[in-house]
C-alpha cells in the first residue's frame, strides 16, 4: 500500500516504523529536514521537505497515485487543509487526520464530511484519553474497556483477587453475582 504520512514528530516517526515494517511504501513530509533525515537513516522510506498542505509538496511526495494519507503534524488546520487538497486534487481514497482542538471535534459532524473537510477517520488524542478514562470511571474495578460494535459490546478487563467473588467459583455462576449484567468470560490470565 502507498501511504502518505505528514509529519514527522513522535506519531508520525511511530507509525512510518510500523507501517514500513510491513511492507508499505511510506513516503513522509515535513518541514524539518533534520528530522526527516534522522528518520530516514533508521528506516526504509521516501522523504519530502516542505508544508504538508501544499499542493506541490504533495504531489513530489506521490499523491496522485497514494491509497492513502495520515496527517498527524502538530496543526489542526495543516492537516484539514492537506486532506482536502488531496481530495480534491489527487482523489486519494483514504484520509485520516489527527485533529485535537475541541471547538473542532464538538462541530466534528459538520465539519469532517464529503461535503466539507473530506476526513475519513478523524483521530483526537485528547477525545480518546476522556473517553477511555470515562468507561473506566463508569465500570469500577475494570483494568480496561475496550467498545465493539459501535458501543453495543465492551470487553472488560477484571483482576480476579484471592478472596474475591471470581475466585474458586464456577464460570456459570458469575451471572448471580452481576444479574443486571450479560456477560461472557473471553480469556482467562493466570
Amino acid at each position: 500500500m502507498k501511504i502518505i504520512l505528514l509529519g514527522a514528530g513522535q506519531v508520525g516517526s511511530s507509525l512510518a516504523e510500523n507501517l514500513a515494517s510491513e511492507e508499505n511504501d511510506i513516503t513522509v513530509v515535513d518541514t524539518d529536514g533534520n528530522r526527516l533525515r534522522e528518520l530516514q537513516d533508521r528506516i526504509d522510506i521516501r522523504t519530502v521537505i516542505g508544508l504538508a498542505s501544499l499542493p506541490d509538496v504533495l504531489q513530489r511526495a506521490g499523491a496522485e497515485d497514494a491509497d492513502m494519507l495520515i496527517a498527524v503534524t502538530n496543526s489542526d488546520e495543516v492537516n484539514m487543509a492537506a486532506c482536502q487538497v488531496a481530495f480534491s486534487l489527487f482523489r486519494t481514497p483514504t484520509k485520516i487526520a489527527r485533529i485535537r482542538d475541541p471547538q473542532y471535534i464538538r462541530e466534528s459532524d459538520k465539519l469532517f464530511s464529503q461535503d466539507a473537510f473530506p476526513i475519513d477517520v478523524l483521530i483526537s488524542p485528547e477525545r480518546l484519553v476522556t473517553n477511555y478514562i470515562q468507561r473506566l470511571i463508569e465500570t469500577p474495578g475494570a483494568l480496561q474497556v475496550l467498545d465493539f460494535a459501535g458501543g453495543k459490546l465492551q470487553l472488560v478487563a477484571v483482576r480476579a483477587i484471592h478472596g474475591g467473588l471470581l475466585v474458586g467459583q464456577e464460570l456459570r455462576f458469575l451471572k448471580h453475582h452481576m444479574p443486571s449484567v450479560e456477560t461472557r468470560v473471553a480469556a482467562i490470565f493466570r
